[in-house]
């Protein structure tokens, strides 16, 4: 039977992963890599302070520091690279910062996804593309049942928006110049959502677990939680990226899959905020958690869930960790980087446990 390993599949293939410097991003350059793919990575600048992308910079990834909207840097990197398979995960990410920088958001977000696909119409090795947008990029209205592929897009917030409307960009620059009757190129884009996803590695601001190992291991021992009792799909970094290449696997085998796909935990593994915390914090053991509803001062969902049976069905893509799973790997990596475990032995160590246990799974081969 064929490994279930999504990244083996891309070996010696030569790929393209825009947003390399952040959290997703530096993982996923960092799987490919492990496995022989030839990365090149275009990003800004990774933020100030703590980087997993600096501490995983070993020199196997030939990394490209420019702005999607600098298209002059952005055609020169694709005539570089000559990409194979792209994966755009480059974007502004952060709720809370896309109401102070809205047009940011939307120029990051929106334009940015334009520019690069319409660079890379001039690749003539590029055949495949996962677009990475988000759960938030449908119109909530707080259903109880998770939202489907179908379903509209829209967002109450520019960050939610702004993903919504680069699925409908990406979408139109697939139907006008990709894969098609008379389309001048052949590649294939598809679109990926993924839930809440968390991991160790991710120090950006104001997201659960980045507040979590911040306040713990900080000065005042302590976080505080504004929604205690949202519910979100949370799932390990390892899981969406195992998606999104299991994606470009298929795309690159010439499967009908471009279209939007969403990979989100199994029903019983989304739980409230307050869930996670207390995990978490469990796993690092120290800490603890503090409650202040006021500092709830912009509009968050209370209730978001994502339907993955498309994935489940088509891709062959199921959850290999449960949440209990997803916590403990989080908190230790956290817990073992704060005991001096190197970065990049981490997320070696992370990455084999993972693919094991998708061996494992279906008794497939690795």
């Amino acid at each position: 039977m064929e490994s279930m390993v999504a990244a083996q599949r891309l070996a010696g293939r030569r790929a393209l992963v825009t947003g390399h410097t952040g959290f997703k991003g530096a993982w996923l350059a960092a799987w490919l890599a492990e496995h022989g793919a030839k990365v090149t990575g275009y990003a800004l600048p990774a933020e100030p302070g703590e980087s997993l992308w600096r501490m995983l910079d070993d020199g196997r990834i030939r990394s490209v520091e420019a702005d999607l909207n600098d298209r002059a840097a952005l055609d020169a990197a694709i005539a570089d690279c000559d990409p194979e398979v792209v994966f755009h995960l480059a974007a502004q990410a952060l709720v809370r910062r896309s109401y102070r920088e809205p047009v940011t958001t939307f120029a990051s977000n929106v334009l940015g996804t334009v520019q690069l696909l319409d660079a890379l119409r001039a690749a003539p090795s590029f055949r495949a593309a996962v677009v990475v947008t988000s759960d938030k990029v449908y119109e909530n209205s707080g259903q109880i049942w998770g939202y489907r592929e179908t379903d509209p897009m829209g967002g109450h917030d520019p960050y939610s928006a702004s993903k919504g409307a680069t699925e409908i960009a990406a979408a139109a620059m697939r139907r006008s110049y990709f894969y098609g009757p008379g389309a001048p190129h052949p590649a294939r884009i598809a679109c990926a959502r993924a839930g809440n996803v968390i991991g160790g590695g991710d120090w950006a601001e104001d997201r659960l677990v980045p507040d979590i190992v911040r306040g713990c291991l900080g000065s005042t021992g302590c976080v505080v939680l504004r929604q205690p009792n949202a519910i979100r799909p949370w799932q390990h970094v390892l899981e969406a990226l195992d998606g999104y290449m299991r994606l470009a696997g298929a795309l690159l085998d010439g499967a009908p899959v471009d279209q939007g796909w969403n990979f989100g935990p199994s029903r019983d593994d989304e739980r409230p905020v307050i869930d996670v915390a207390r995990a978490v914090v469990a796993g690092l053991g120290q800490g603890r958690i503090e409650i202040d509803p006021a500092a709830a001062d912009l509009h968050e969902a209370h209730l978001l869930r994502i339907d993955a049976t498309k994935a489940r069905t088509a891709l062959g893509w199921t959850p290999a960790l449960g949440f209990t799973e997803t916590v403990a790997m989080t908190a230790d990596w956290y817990g073992e980087l704060h005991r001096g475990t190197p970065a990049a032995a981490l997320c070696r160590a992370q990455i084999a446990s993972y693919e094991a246990r998708r061996c494992a799974q279906t008794e497939t081969p690795c």
